[in-house]
């Protein structure tokens, strides 16, 4: 039976959806630091760069890896906790360990350019765009099939 938070003390059904209810939180497993979180982010475009935000509350800059390779901005991190010595959760929805995310950018960005800047929990990463050089034709030569007696 799944949870049934509509249900008030004074249903016949109450004791029986908040008993399985609890079995189910019982039995769900709380995740370790060992698993690794995917990093939430917004990525945006101005004219002259892409932008990426992050909020990442609760890590210091030096846990923080950023890296540009070819068209691909990867976040690592890891977001370190006091001992849980003694703790019994009630709720836990905050992540606690290593996060990563990598994300395909839209467009060839400088890297020798690229910034980075951590203010107030929220990771920015700028990067200006390359400019592009006018478009090239290419000809289309026929090739000729040997099969092809013409």
């Amino acid at each position: 039976m799944t949870n049934a938070p509509w249900l008030t003390p004074h249903e016949e059904n109450y004791m029986k959806a908040f008993t399985a209810a609890k079995a189910h939180r019982d039995e769900t497993p709380v995740p370790t630091a060992e698993d690794e979180a995917k990093l939430a982010l917004d990525v945006f475009e101005t004219p002259n760069e892409i932008v990426v935000q992050a909020p990442i509350a609760g890590v210091r800059p030096e846990h923080l890896d950023i890296s540009l390779s070819h068209d691909m901005l990867t976040i690592r991190g890891k977001r370190m906790e006091a001992s849980e010595a003694g703790r019994a959760y009630l709720c836990r929805e905050c992540h606690w360990g290593s996060f990563s995310r990598s994300v395909i950018l839209p467009v060839s960005v400088s890297f020798e350019r690229s910034r980075a800047t951590f203010e107030q929990g929220v990771l920015t990463v700028r990067m200006p765009k390359l400019g592009r050089g006018p478009s090239i034709p290419i000809d289309v030569s026929p090739t000729h099939d040997s099969a092809d007696p013409s």
